[in-house]
């Protein structure tokens, strides 16, 4: 199923539209803006070319979306949102989304509802019976927001880094 309907959304000023191109410099630079970020991205110019090729990558694929959140032009926020099927739940189909900033100066200005907003809406018009995200542990004031919209930290994630 193509992720093809309405993915404009707004949110009072703020407004979600699919990101382009040239906002991956924008969208590293949130990346890379907080202390874990700062050690696993790189945003010295020139980017490089492992982000462009994961943007066509997820550009190309109909179960993902990169999105950005915009104040007039300004890209605020991003995240990812994609859609995953499983067997369990019966069958049910999920939204994950993952990598979600937002730019720093506009923290605590709605835009991160207006994203989630916009994610959760989303998630309905698939037909998806859960949404999820992780968060990382270091990230407190994520957790509580992510609680704030009725997440619950109902399971233990785990990783293995293969780098």
């Amino acid at each position: 199923m193509a992720l093809q309907a309405d993915k404009h959304f707004s949110n009072d000023a703020i407004h979600m539209r699919p990101a382009l191109r040239e906002d991956i410099a924008t969208i590293v630079l949130m990346l890379a803006d907080d202390p874990l970020g700062c050690t696993r991205e790189s945003n010295s110019p020139p980017l490089p070319d492992s982000y462009f090729e994961a943007f066509e990558a997820i550009q190309s694929d109909q179960n993902h979306e990169l999105m950005v959140a915009c104040l007039g032009t300004q890209v605020v926020g991003v995240l990812q949102f994609n859609i995953l099927f499983s067997l369990t739940h019966r069958g049910s189909k999920r939204a994950l989304i993952e990598g979600v900033r937002v730019l720093r100066s506009y923290r605590s200005r709605g835009v991160g509802q207006a994203m989630f907003d916009w994610a959760i809406k989303r998630a309905g018009e698939h037909a998806c019976s859960i949404v999820q995200l992780t968060t990382d542990k270091t990230r407190p004031d994520a957790l509580r927001f992510y609680q704030s919209l009725g997440f619950v930290a109902s399971h233990e994630g785990m990783k293995l880094t293969l780098e």
